[in-house]
């Protein structure tokens, strides 16, 4: 079992390819998620599956719900998929497409510049190839509380 995957959140239990991994320490993610990603030629890669609850009175994937995942997929692309603590300092979120229940949602994380305490970072998450939702972020290193 991968260090990041401690909790047991197996990405095949949910439908998504087996070399992503489960990044353990946000317990928000793993109730609404839980949620996945993989390190693939330097980009970010992010996964989930869309649930019953994660869906509005439309039955389409909530808005909150996608903008949660945008941040986690900047997050990660700002620490690179690494163990490193991060806070977003601001999200913006464009909706460019629904997503529908038990649709597999993906995402792709690209650091645009990255200083000494913040990150600048863009997102882009789909499915089956069409895009949902464009976002882009500022993000803050920070020191991990034990």
């Amino acid at each position: 079992m991968s260090s990041y995957n401690r909790k047991g959140h197996r990405p095949e239990d949910y439908g998504i390819p087996g070399h992503f991994q489960h990044w353990d320490g946000d317990q928000a993610e793993d109730s609404i998620g839980p949620f996945f990603f993989a390190l693939q030629d330097g980009e970010i890669h992010t996964a989930f599956r869309v649930k019953p609850e994660n869906c509005n009175a439309h039955r389409t994937l909530h808005g909150g719900i996608s903008m949660m995942f945008a941040d986690y997929t900047l997050c990660l692309a700002a620490i690179g998929g690494t163990y490193d603590g991060v806070v977003t300092v601001s999200c913006n979120s464009e909706f460019v497409g629904p997503a529908q229940e038990g649709d597999l949602v993906t995402g792709r994380g690209e650091v645009i510049r990255k200083g000494r305490s913040l990150v600048f970072a863009r997102a882009v998450l789909e499915v089956e190839g069409e895009p949902i939702l464009t976002a882009s972020g500022v993000l803050k290193l920070v020191t991990r509380r034990s």
